[in-house]
């Protein structure tokens, strides 16, 4: 199941609402926005030649290397400068070298997505807490005055969800994998970045436990939940649930600096495609200035473009303005790892899962890891 739908209809809605833009050279072109269950179906219609020229494949981690293998996707070739290339120049940082296979680029972002921490105002002004936490360790303490009276201090999904956990190990400076696709769980840094927040859940019950996406937001929504870590998706819902939240950076982590994940999911191109070159004017007309700006306005998504950071209009977007001002410092999950989706069902998940329920960290860290390796080919 792709991360898309692990955030439910939300998200969902965004997409349609973007996708529904087409180039004006190109709106006698049949243009039905479908996301719903394609990616079960897509994969067979592009290997017999069936199915929409464009599609937004999927946004699980190195999802387009499937397509790439069985030679269903089409290089991108239209790059360059200029309102008619896809400038790829300007996109957020890890973009095109996620979407890059053997020097060749098959995909663009269809969107792109930081996550940023949600609070709860009244909960935390209950609390006695004037502002939002700007540090790693600011936001442990906080967790744990906010959990109070039957509140949460946090609302921490661990499946089913876009994935919140590898962010708080980023911030207390560990992975999941290192370069050559090998699990650093059992390194220091892992142990640790799991550690603290591990027993803050165990022991201090600052969240729930098992929680999918889909059962945080309604933690946060119902005002029993002071913070959550999550997408501009998420904001619209916040509102018309009338909770008086905020929206900050995620804190920095110990080496000071930040970091959070980038969501992106990419448009591609079937390599059976009757119309190649529309169908790349297309790709530089969604991902070109006037439309990722007018995206942006519309959904609260920041552009996929980092050249569009200073236009005062989406500075001027409170929600737009959080999001793009993480872009830089953002980090895709498991970028070009081999079966990046299973070593997320497969070990990372049930991993968190385990132990948070209890389970011995060193113990769990050690299967994971043997399961990561074996799926990744790692060669130490």
């Amino acid at each position: 199941m792709d991360r898309i739908h692990r955030r439910g209809p939300a998200r969902l809605r965004h997409h349609r609402q973007g996708l529904r833009e087409v180039p004006p050279q190109h709106q006698d072109r049949e243009h039905r926005p479908a996301l719903g269950h394609i990616q079960q179906k897509l994969p067979s219609a592009w290997l017999t030649g069936q199915g929409p020229d464009i599609a937004a494949v999927s946004s699980d981690p190195n999802a387009v290397a499937q397509y790439v293998k069985t030679n269903s996707v089409l290089p991108i070739t239209n790059t360059g400068s200029g309102d008619t290339k896809i400038n790829t120049d300007a996109f957020a940082p890890g973009i095109v070298k996620e979407f890059t296979y053997n020097g060749k680029l098959y995909g663009v972002p269809a969107n792109f997505a930081t996550l940023s921490l949600y609070y709860n105002k009244t909960l935390f002004k209950n609390a006695g807490i004037a502002n939002p936490p700007t540090t790693v360790a600011e936001m442990k303490q906080d967790a744990k005055k906010l959990t109070t009276g039957g509140k949460y201090g946090i609302a921490l999904a661990d499946n089913n969800t876009i994935q919140m956990w590898p962010i708080l190990q980023w911030l207390e400076g560990g992975d999941i994998v290192n370069s050559k696709n090998c699990s650093v769980l059992q390194t220091t840094e892992g142990q640790k970045s799991l550690t603290d927040w591990t027993n803050l859940v165990v022991k201090d019950k600052v969240s729930p436990v098992g929680l999918t996406g889909a059962e945080a937001d309604s933690l946060f929504s119902a005002g029993k939940a002071a913070m959550e870590m999550n997408g501009p998706w998420a904001a619209p819902g916040y509102k018309s649930a009338g909770v008086d939240f905020g929206i900050v950076k995620i804190p920095t982590g110990v080496d000071g600096k930040s970091a959070t994940l980038g969501s992106v999911a990419p448009l591609s191109i079937s390599a059976k495609t009757k119309h190649p070159k529309e169908a790349q004017e297309f790709l530089a007309f969604w991902t070109g200035k006037t439309t990722q700006k007018k995206f942006s306005l519309q959904t609260g998504f920041p552009p996929v473009r980092t050249d569009l950071v200073d236009d005062a209009e989406l500075k001027a977007n409170q929600t737009v303005a959080v999001f793009q001002s993480q872009t830089a410092d953002s980090r895709m999950y498991l970028p070009q790892v081999p079966s990046a989706t299973k070593v997320d069902s497969d070990a990372y998940v049930p991993l968190i899962g385990n132990i948070t329920r209890g389970k011995s960290l060193a113990s769990e860290t050690a299967t994971a890891a043997k399961t990561i390796n074996s799926l990744t080919g790692c060669q130490q």
